[in-house]
């Protein structure tokens, strides 16, 4: 087998005792972090991550719970105050976007889970710098520096985000996902 797969393996059933430890480091550091290498090798490869300039992996927290949007305090009618509405985004694409936000010269490439506890998420997201000689040579990475690919992970373009926006389906099966359902709503379907 190769390393991959034995870490592969290894994340299936991960030492319970040992990422307790790193959650309860983690909990105590920033919320975002710059992190020297992925803590799952085998994924980050998967997903696009490649040990040269201009690739960063970031580790993010976000806090757990429900994603009811905070109430406006002025200016508002009640019938527009928005507070019983739901925010449509996953943890995930909630950690990508903080991510964009902090770095806001790099493009988030994808990212995937690495814990969570009670009380927190925690994700790693793989940021590429779009400037870079070194990504815009790469076949894989080159597409991110195309202008279309601008500011990725606030647009719902990422792998999270189209999760969250039901585009892992057909158009056929689901045609009011596309191009969105706000899109679709104004069409009176």
């Amino acid at each position: 087998m190769s390393l991959t797969k034995y870490l592969r393996e290894a994340w299936k059933k991960p030492d319970k005792k040992l990422l307790r430890e790193r959650m309860i480091a983690w909990r105590k550091s920033d919320a975002i972090v710059k992190v020297e290498k992925p803590l799952r090798l085998d994924r980050a490869r998967a997903l696009g991550y490649k040990a040269k300039k201009g690739v960063i992996v970031v580790r993010v927290r976000v806090i757990r719970g429900g994603h009811k949007r905070s109430r406006p305090n002025k200016a508002r009618r009640t019938k527009r105050l928005h507070i019983r509405k739901n925010l449509r985004l996953n943890y995930r694409e909630i950690a990508e976007i903080r991510a964009a936000k902090k770095f806001k010269n790099l493009e988030v490439l994808n990212s995937y889970q690495i814990g969570k506890d009670g009380r927190h998420y925690f994700f790693e997201v793989i940021l590429v710098d779009k400037d870079k000689p070194e990504i815009k040579s790469d076949k894989q990475l080159s597409f991110v520096a195309r202008p279309a690919n601008r500011g990725r992970a606030h647009r719902g373009l990422t792998s999270a985000g189209k999760k969250a926006r039901g585009h892992r389906h057909s158009r056929v099966k689901v045609p009011k996902a596309y191009p969105s359902l706000r899109a679709n709503k104004r069409k009176g379907n």
